[in-house]
């Protein structure tokens, strides 16, 4: 172990005794020094995530497709933790009551996102925050019981199935170093530094990763953290980055990168992976959005051809940017409307090429977007 970025201390004794890793509060010293890859890395991701920003606000419905990266992200951070769902899971129209509880992880990672989102608008990027988020994560799901919105009052671990304190893989810090440290990296989150906000995120990331506050839901929340903070500092206006796609092709590294800078106090190669999951993920975004801009102007130009029921036509297309998966009955309660108008449009949809049927018979359709969902689908 090393001096810069934390130490191992001794907890209990005799055959009960453990070695716990206790960070050091952040910023690091001595102080962050990028190489010539990370300088021009960082460069090319602050563009990519302003051209993204940029983007966002020429789109008139920006918030559909961030209603729909939220879901992707979602998906994609659960998906690194085991979570076995598709996309199709989690819009399908009836996934709140029929959820299994890997689509159920994935739900509540969603409303997750989106209180912390809101949360942001009455609070700072606080650790009460961050524990009422815990709170809606881990609510009534694999973990439920390991207190939902409580930092943790024993010791942790990470290792494989079954692995105990002595053969674990790491251990974070005892109970009453957590706490200390998630005063530290709360008041770091809340103070000015001279660093580039993308490096505080990846520094925020890897205390928090480090720390492991909570019983259970860690990675999930920390990714999270990533997006709010952002947010917060005003680098990104909507949680547009899915991050967690580059994260879970990367899984191995992603750890691996981690542990060094635990090992050998070695943050700025931690700093270079990161600087490259945030260009990567702001550049398949911005990819993203230009293909579903694409696909939306030309859909509406043949609704427009539509003739009289356009109108009506082009309701339901505004509600399947939203729902790309829908069923008949649920979408006219949605829509104020009724079963016998939703289906004629949907008809006429289905006439059009732009929606297909993917299951059921009779009453009990379901339809898709299916060049929509094909675009979203993309590293899931």
């Amino acid at each position: 172990m090393n001096g810069r970025s934390g130490e191992l201390k001794t907890n209990l004794s005799g055959e009960a005794a453990y070695k716990s890793f206790t960070p050091l509060p952040l910023p690091p010293r001595p102080v962050i020094r990028l190489n010539a890859e990370s300088t021009l890395l960082l460069i090319q991701a602050n563009k990519q995530i302003a051209a993204l920003e940029a983007l966002a606000v020429h789109i008139p419905n920006i918030y559909l497709f961030t209603a729909m990266y939220v879901r992707k992200e979602a998906l994609m951070s659960s998906q690194i933790e085991g979570t076995q769902a598709t996309l199709e899971d989690v819009l399908d129209p009836l996934a709140a009551k029929n959820a299994n509880r890997d689509v159920a992880e994935v739900i509540n990672y969603i409303m997750a996102m989106e209180y912390g989102v809101k949360r942001l608008k009455e609070l700072p990027l606080c650790n009460r925050l961050l524990r009422e988020t815990h709170a809606i994560l881990m609510g009534s799901v694999r973990g439920s019981e390991k207190s939902p919105g409580e930092f943790r009052r024993s010791q942790n671990w990470i290792g494989a199935q079954g692995s105990t304190l002595k053969n674990a893989r790491y251990i974070p810090p005892a109970p009453e170093d957590m706490t200390r440290a998630m005063s530290d990296l709360e008041k770091y989150i809340n103070t000015d530094d001279s660093l580039d906000e993308l490096i505080r995120a990846a520094l925020i990331h890897y205390q928090f990763e480090t720390i492991h506050p909570f019983l259970d839901g860690n990675g999930r929340v920390g990714r999270l953290l990533i997006i709010l903070f952002l947010m917060e500092k005003g680098a990104l206006s909507s949680p547009a980055l899915y991050i967690s796609y580059f994260l879970k092709k990367n899984r191995v590294e992603y750890y691996d990168r981690m542990t060094e800078v635990r090992n050998k106090g070695n943050y700025e190669q931690w700093i270079q992976f990161f600087l490259e999951a945030v260009y990567e993920s702001a550049k398949d975004a911005l990819a993203a959005i230009d293909k579903l801009t694409a696909l939306h102007d030309r859909n509406q130009k043949l609704i427009e051809a539509m003739g009289r029921s356009a109108k009506t036509v082009m309701r339901l297309f505004a509600y399947l940017e939203a729902n790309p998966i829908i069923d008949i009955q649920k979408t006219a309660a949605a829509l104020g409307t009724t079963f016998v108008t939703v289906s004629g449009a949907v008809s006429r949809l289905c006439d059009a090429g732009i929606l297909v049927q993917s299951s059921g018979e009779r009453r009990n359709r379901f339809f898709s977007y299916k060049d929509y969902l094909d675009i979203l689908r993309e590293g899931t």
